[in-house]
């Protein structure tokens, strides 16, 4: 059902691409969430993307406890369209003239496809954008605070499993590595994790091999014997069939939309699995990025913010236990019981 406050589509009037904002609550506060620019079939694909993801960023803003409401902004490219410089720029003059319209009822920062450079360039028109730059005042790329966050997240986990939070010796298997999974997996090498990792960019098996880790085929890892999975690529990762193949204990990451559908969370459950929900496991960046931005506290208290993900990860795993609902649920009541 469309529960969306209000959804704006707009013809870039430089770039004649789709523009789609898509605001699902601001019950809590001005809602915020990433600009995607992506390849898609059809910009209606775009379209359910934008509505998806905004309304995962409203539960991610409520379980973490902050005072903002979710929305996102997606530009559908046509497959195989390539942005020279030039068209780059009028698509975000475009996003920023549409984001402006809304009155302030929205900011965006980057998601896939976009970073603070482009935050940058929306800020020359509107100012309700995160994550510019830090020489212009920003927070700059929120990857880093994404991938302290999947810590976080990681080491409730263990403690969960096996009682500590230490990672020294665990097996985790990474998938993806982007700026957020490669961020992600440096950490874990440092906490003395044994590794395996995937890309669907070969070449980025160097960096695998400069941390001393096993590498997989990106359809190879989901069955890898790990004790746990984190999904740090694109999204419906987690389908019936894969759900099957696992053989980890927990599967935490910071990748948007892991499930395919909904019940695939029951089938991780059913089959002892735990799964921390995305919208939890990956709010470090936005966490960062609005409470330093929007919110103006200081970097240490934003730092507690994305540290504190632990505990949430820790109370929604005791919660669901308690209640026999599987993480997911618990997630999911939290965030409608705040928003």
């Amino acid at each position: 059902m469309f529960d969306h406050e209000q959804v704006a589509i707009r013809t870039g009037r430089r770039s004649r691409l789709p523009v789609i904002v898509a605001v699902h609550s601001t019950t809590l506060g001005p809602a915020a969430g990433g600009l995607r620019l992506w390849h898609y079939p059809d910009w209606r694909d775009g379209l359910t993307d934008a509505l998806r993801l905004s309304a995962a960023m409203t539960s991610k803003f409520a379980v973490a406890g902050l005072p903002c409401g979710g929305g996102k902004t997606v530009v559908a490219l046509p497959e195989g369209r390539e942005l020279g410089e030039g068209e780059r720029r009028d698509v975000l003059r475009d996003v920023a003239d549409v984001i402006d319209s809304l009155g302030g009822v929205y900011a965006t920062g980057p998601d896939v496809g976009t970073g603070p450079d482009d935050m940058a360039v929306i800020g020359e028109t509107t100012p309700h954008v995160f994550c510019r730059p830090a020489h212009l005042g920003g927070s700059g790329d929120s990857s880093p605070h994404t991938a302290l966050g999947a810590l976080a997240a990681l080491r409730a986990v263990s403690r969960r499993l096996y009682g500590s939070p230490e990672l020294n010796g665990r097996g985790i298997a990474v998938v993806g590595l982007g700026r957020v999974g490669a961020g992600l997996a440096r950490l874990l090498a440092a906490e003395g994790a044994v590794l395996t990792v995937t890309d669907i960019d070969p070449d980025k098996r160097r960096l695998g091999d400069e941390l001393g880790a096993a590498w997989r085929a990106p359809d190879d890892i989901l069955s890898a014997d790990v004790d746990i999975l984190v999904p740090a690529a694109l999204g419906s990762v987690l389908t019936g069939r894969t759900a099957t193949e696992l053989r980890c204990r927990a599967v935490v990451g910071p990748a948007n939309n892991q499930l395919a559908t909904p019940d695939v969370a029951d089938l991780l459950h059913r089959r002892g699995i735990i799964w921390v929900p995305d919208f939890v496991a990956g709010a470090g960046g936005v966490i960062n990025a609005v409470s330093t931005e929007l919110h103006h506290v200081s970097a240490e208290e934003a730092r507690a913010r994305v540290d504190a993900i632990e505990d949430t990860v820790g109370d929604l795993l005791d919660t669901a236990e308690r209640h026999g609902r599987t993480p997911a649920q618990a997630a999911w009541d939290l965030a409608r019981s705040r928003a």
